[in-house]
């Protein structure tokens, strides 16, 4: 039985994700060829960095986070995305 629905979201660079308090359960991630790829997200603007990870350039890439997931009390928000194609994040 699932605790709640999982939603999906679309990013394309640094900035809020305008969800709200959530739970991060996956993140799919498209690098660019300009050189490793950089994700940084903190719980909301200017908070608390929650999860920091290196990419390889020019791939794709799926993150897949254990047990309940990762809370953003605030909201879910990219502070940094080095050549970070787009993002698609998947919370609760």
């Amino acid at each position: 039985m699932a605790n709640s629905d999982v939603k999906s979201k679309r990013l394309t660079g640094a900035g809020a994700a305008s969800v709200g308090r959530a739970r991060l359960r996956q993140i799919q991630i498209l690098t660019s060829s300009g050189g490793a790829g950089r994700l940084t997200l903190t719980d909301g603007n200017g908070g608390s960095t929650v999860l920091d990870l290196d990419f390889l350039a020019s791939d794709s890439h799926s993150v897949n986070i254990p047990d309940e997931g990762l809370l953003f009390t605030s909201d879910i928000h990219v502070g940094t995305a080095t050549n970070v194609t787009a993002l698609t994040i998947f919370f609760s």
